[in-house]
């Protein structure tokens, strides 16, 4: 009988069973031995956390590791009220679970203990601040916020050079529906008036 497999593991990465199979032909099997030896964590079916370990015991792994195993290697960007309340336009929202967007699932997922809202939205690669501010017009309604008051608020951050202004023009004609490409371009006008 073969001795059983020891694969080298990095810590703070997610792993689905499916990249077990490196070290041994029955991937389930091995997973299953792993965490019973405490060497990974279970997030959800078929995917894995190596347990990081700090100061104060075991370091959950990060959203984006989460994500990147989760939707293996596709693309994907976070956004939501948190990178929406940063650009300094009056939105003050806060969500329960984090928005991603991604090019390959869409619904909400417990993965290890946290939910992910996953859409299936075009963006680009790398978001700017200008894209998220096209994005917060976006979703407007679930940020709590009145797009009159948003544009009102970003011709003030225009004028004080928050933003550049082609490139959100660019963002805008690129990813915003018909009513946000018209509050954007609103609010560039009266900027440079």
């Amino acid at each position: 009988m073969p001795a059983a497999a020891h694969p080298v593991l990095e810590p703070g990465r997610v792993y689905r069973t499916k990249e077990l199979a490196t070290w041994g032909v029955n991937a389930p099997r091995l997973a299953r031995r792993l965490v019973g030896e405490g060497v990974l964590i279970p997030l959800a079916h078929g995917l894995y956390a190596c347990p990081k370990r700090g100061r104060f015991g075991v370091v959950a792994p990060s959203d984006e590791a989460i994500m990147k195993a989760f939707l293996e290697g596709s693309p994907f960007v976070f956004t939501g009220p948190e990178r929406w309340n940063a650009l300094g336009l009056g939105s003050t929202a806060v969500f329960a679970s984090a928005l991603v967007y991604n090019t390959k699932r869409s619904g909400r997922f417990e993965l290890g203990g946290r939910t992910f809202e996953l859409r299936r939205v075009a963006f680009p690669q790398p978001p700017t601040p200008e894209w998220f501010v096209v994005d917060l017009f976006e979703n407007a309604g679930s940020a709590g916020v009145v797009p009159a008051e948003l544009t009102r608020a970003l011709v003030r951050a225009l004028k004080r050079g928050a933003f550049n202004a082609r490139r959100l023009g660019e963002m805008s004609e690129r990813f915003g529906r018909q009513s946000t490409r018209e509050w954007i371009r609103e609010a560039i006008r009266s900027a440079s008036a």
